[in-house]
């Protein structure tokens, strides 16, 4: 597999989505993206059924139109108890955020948050 690992980041927005991309791209993950839950789950589901699951899932907390990131995770660990998911938000007062695990989230990444601070934890959750 290219890289040190393949993710799948879930975000509406667009501009988050791309300076994402940029840096996993720069700290050679391979990426793959979706708008919003349901497309995260039909990628999820896809690429585990290939022979190719992912890593790590990134999902954002809440998004416009679709699923967010709880009602996604809920869905994923249906599909793969041993999911490893972050939840990415800049609500830290949400109970998702402060009680991460309690949804099924193995970590958080706290938005904005730095190039280091998202190769810190990508590293961290790859070795649990």
């Amino acid at each position: 597999m290219p890289g040190k690992g393949k993710i799948l980041l879930m975000d509406d927005e667009q501009i988050i989505l791309d300076m994402t991309r940029d840096v996993l791209d720069f700290l050679n993950y391979d990426v793959m993206f979706a708008k919003e839950g349901s497309l995260a789950i039909d990628l999820y589901k896809q690429e585990k059924s290939a022979g190719v699951p992912f890593d790590i899932v990134i999902l954002d907390l809440s998004v416009a139109n679709g699923l967010g990131g709880k009602e996604t995770i809920e869905q994923l660990r249906n599909i793969d108890p041993a999911v490893k998911a972050i939840v990415s938000t800049g609500y830290l007062n949400d109970p998702a955020v402060e009680n991460f695990s309690q949804y099924g989230f193995c970590a958080k990444l706290t938005k904005p948050y730095t190039v280091k601070d998202l190769k810190n934890l990508l590293e961290s959750v790859l070795k649990k």
